[in-house]
């Protein structure tokens, strides 16, 4: 039984999921494809082009609770009399918290569960004050082995708060039960 698909009428991103569906399919059933032992086949479905996006607001509370956690007490986070004398003229979330979406994201959503975050390389390009609602967009841009870079952002409303690139290691595929789960 032989499966083809047209790549005129057939997008990458279909191809990948009718592909990887066959692939389930036959691999699943008792561990075999046509009687033959499955051993190391690779069903993770992130690629190239690969997207997931949280969206979140931060309140004072979490602001006040990340403080207690880190000991990061500037006041520019958490005092509003202070934060009206800097150029922010009230008190603006701590960017760790901000990046801390990213790593939510990616542990999470894409590539999910067992993503260890290896390295990041951001930057934090206007604030982000409690009670704004950010989203944070990440997109799989390069993959090789088991590492792929990742394209990050978090933005409110017209503005980016902060972007850059993450490297991860992809989650490794773990057989239970004869079934490949991430």
């Amino acid at each position: 039984m032989m499966f083809t698909c047209n790549m005129q009428f057939c997008s990458r991103d279909t191809f990948f999921i009718f592909s990887q569906h066959l692939l389930k399919m036959f691999q699943l059933h008792r561990g075999f494809i046509f009687g033959f032992p499955v051993r190391n086949i690779d069903c993770r479905p992130v690629h190239v082009g690969a997207k997931a996006e949280l969206r979140k607001v931060f309140t004072k509370s979490d602001v006040t609770t990340f403080s207690e956690l880190t000991g990061d007490a500037n006041p520019l986070h958490l005092n509003e009399e202070y934060a009206k004398s800097t150029l922010f003229k009230r008190p603006i979330v701590h960017g760790m918290l901000i990046n801390g979406l990213v790593s939510a994201v990616l542990g999470t959503k894409m590539p999910g569960a067992g993503c260890i975050f290896l390295s990041q390389q951001i930057r934090f390009s206007a604030p982000l004050y409690i009670g704004e609602e950010v989203l944070a967009t990440v997109e799989v841009i390069k993959i090789r082995k088991n590492i792929a870079w990742v394209s990050v952002a978090c933005s409110a409303e017209d503005k980016v708060v902060m972007e850059g690139k993450v490297q991860v290691m992809l989650p490794e595929v773990h057989k239970i039960n004869n079934k490949a789960e991430l």
